[in-house]
């Protein structure tokens, strides 16, 4: 049975960085991105942000379970700009995420495809002929003796692919409901996974921006 969705109340919205274009917000665990199909998953950032900034529209997302930086636009003209900007790859991510074991190496790059595993969705799995071309930068910053913390800086955008790329590296991260082991979903009260850092060009301004959230775990 699919979990009742009750998302964080408090804070309400924690914005992070406000101008007459953009709004930059740290969002939580739990708490959707859109609206889901359902009247009940209706509460959402998107939903939130404009009750307070009607002219706000969604660029971006981030999956129900991951924490972190989320970028909406003010107005339409500025969702157009931002819009292209994420979709030519111009913006810098900066995840970081616990994840089992021990990582012995300090970094390295995984380049695998990724494809929706229909029967099982959202599910995606590695699918070297039918999937899309995925790349993710990870290093890691600390280990413990049954866990490690990683930074990841993902090249493309595709579905889960952080979480399943480090599922491909046998070291899933820890809460992960849909690809982590039995005891690693349970370790933990939520995905340990954030959204740390955003960087990109202004359209507005011509200058670089950058936000950043901080990590809860």
């Amino acid at each position: 049975m699919e979990p009742i969705y009750s998302p964080p109340q408090t804070p309400f919205l924690e914005i992070l960085h406000q101008d007459e274009h953009m709004l930059a917000i740290n969002k939580q665990s739990g708490l959707l991105s859109v609206p889901g199909r359902l009247p009940e998953k209706k509460d959402s950032i998107q939903l939130r942000a404009q009750s307070l900034h009607p002219t706000a529209l969604t660029v971006h997302r981030l999956d129900m379970e991951t924490s972190g930086v989320i970028v909406m636009a003010l107005g339409e003209e500025m969702h157009r700009a931002l819009s292209r900007l994420f979709q030519d790859r111009e913006t810098q991510k900066t995840y970081l995420a616990r994840v089992g074991g021990t990582i012995n190496q300090q970094e390295g790059t995984i380049d695998l495809p990724l494809r929706c595993d229909w029967p099982n969705r959202p599910r995606q799995i590695v699918d070297h002929d039918l999937g899309k071309p995925a790349q993710t930068h990870w290093r890691v910053l600390n280990c413990g003796p049954d866990e490690t913390l990683v930074e990841l800086t993902p090249v493309t955008g595709r579905s889960h692919q952080l979480r399943v790329h480090m599922l491909s590296l046998g070291h899933p991260i820890l809460g992960d409901s849909l690809y982590a082991p039995d005891e690693l979903k349970k370790k933990v009260p939520h995905l340990q996974l954030h959204a740390h850092r955003l960087s990109f060009i202004h359209p507005a301004t011509g200058k670089r921006i950058a936000f950043t959230a901080p990590c809860p775990f």
